[in-house]
């Protein structure tokens, strides 16, 4: 579902935003949308709040002027942005009536970050296909057992809704708007002004870590956990962590399902390959970075970044190493 706009009637955009709101899932999208009015293709932006006027976000700087929906007028895209406490509770009543109200006469309903939580919790989520930040993807999936959550997407589109992934991920977000609207080649200008991908490379497995797996309620599996993260390159076989914990292995793979939702085996090698990761920005080549991290082989430890992080690991340390660009020398 597109919206084009033009420079008599522009698309207007109605930014949902409230105190402890992430400002860059604000200033981000705006940002894209307001180098697309450059090029020819305007937005009208229009910042909503529950109660109106100023809103102070999480970083304390203020967003002045906002509205409530019912002054708003129409909207054709609604944009939920997202804050730390979205996760940490559902949201107030008086957000979720803000968001109601724009999201009904809305033709495309968006959310970035946490902001999720808030379209999840009304329920337009359900039976969808969904993503927020790779750290709440989890908890939004275990709040939510209707949506489906894809915590490695950075952002996903089901019908009129699009989600997408925590913060920066707002710019992504809001170049396949603009995409959508005006063309691939529209985007592509907007992302060269901006310095940023047009698509970036992976996903978001490839900012995430394994060793911020929950802390497990059972003291076997909580032990073993601890001891596997100290020491990853160590044998860490479904009988010899069966061993560790005391546990026959058929219980210590229910355990790991109940509790982490996946198998001994690959969590081993999640945290096996976070191991390389780090090892990786450290300075380690890839064939030490396999070997002291427990992949053992440098096609193992390639195969094992394809498949959980879609890149190689050259072009992870490239681009995760260091913030330093390329000098010039005299």
């Amino acid at each position: 579902m597109t919206a084009t706009g033009t420079a008599d009637r522009p698309h207007r955009v109605g930014f949902v935003v409230f105190d402890g709101v992430t400002m860059l899932d604000v200033s981000g999208p705006a940002e894209v949308l307001h180098q697309s009015g450059k090029l020819g293709h305007p937005y009208e932006l229009v910042l909503v709040s529950p109660g109106g006027g100023a809103v102070t976000a999480a970083n304390g700087l203020t967003l002045s002027g906002t509205v409530t929906a019912p002054d708003a007028g129409p909207v054709g895209t609604v944009v939920v942005a997202g804050g730390d406490r979205l996760a940490q509770q559902p949201a107030e009543e008086e957000l979720l009536c803000t968001t109601r109200t724009l999201a009904d006469r809305a033709t495309r309903v968006t959310s970035v970050c946490t902001g999720a939580f808030v379209l999840a919790e009304l329920g337009l989520l359900d039976g969808r296909s969904a993503t927020t930040h790779w750290r709440q993807a989890g908890t939004l999936a275990r709040r939510y057992p209707l949506v489906r959550v894809e915590p490695d997407a950075i952002h996903v589109r089901d019908g009129r809704f699009v989600t997408s992934a925590g913060i920066s991920a707002g710019i992504d977000l809001a170049l396949a708007l603009v995409e959508d609207d005006h063309g691939a080649a529209v985007a592509r200008d907007v992302a060269r002004e901006l310095v940023v991908f047009m698509q970036r490379p992976g996903g978001q497995s490839q900012f995430s870590a394994a060793t911020t797996t929950p802390p497990p309620r059972t003291d076997p599996l909580r032990s073993l956990i601890a001891s596997v993260l100290a020491d990853p390159a160590a044998d860490h076989s479904l009988p010899a962590m069966a061993a560790t914990a005391a546990v026959s292995t058929r219980h210590l793979t229910r355990l790991f399902r109940t509790e982490l939702g996946t198998t001994p085996a690959r969590w081993v090698e999640r945290v096996r390959l976070d191991r390389a990761q780090h090892l990786l920005l450290e300075g380690h080549s890839v064939t030490s970075a396999a070997h002291h991290s427990g992949l053992g082989t440098d096609e193992t430890l390639r195969r094992a970044f394809a498949r959980h992080l879609d890149t190689t690991p050259t072009h992870y340390r490239s681009r995760f190493a260091s913030t330093r660009g390329r000098s010039s020398t005299a």
